[in-house]
């Protein structure tokens, strides 16, 4: 067996070698998970207007029926959860803020 022999059972075996692997799919890319942020601007953006809408018209009826306190009572109610979710928003940020100065 010669060299050209030898070279051309040599290409002949790898483009056979090519086309084969041409013909395996390429590998799916890998599933996404919950976009949490796009999620948190949409509650942010259209569920807590609304929200803090519904809460102001049931506070305005109670008061113009004279039930002050009671008016009273649920805003501070009111407050009191928002502070809640404010600091909830914030310890979410400063845990994620540790993790990356940790595990960088």
């Amino acid at each position: 067996m010669n060299t050209t022999e030898l070279v051309t059972a040599a290409w002949t075996t790898a483009t056979h070698a090519a086309d084969v692997l041409a013909l395996i799919p390429a590998a799916e890319p890998e599933p996404k998970g919950i976009d949490t942020d796009g999620v948190v601007k949409f509650f942010a953006t259209n569920i807590a207007p609304i929200l803090l809408a519904v809460l102001g018209v049931i506070f305005i009826g109670r008061a113009s029926k004279g039930e002050i306190s009671k008016v009273l009572t649920s805003s501070a109610i009111a407050i009191v959860g928002l502070a809640f979710i404010a600091g909830a928003a914030t310890l979410f940020f400063v845990g994620d803020y540790i993790i990356n100065l940790i595990f960088e």
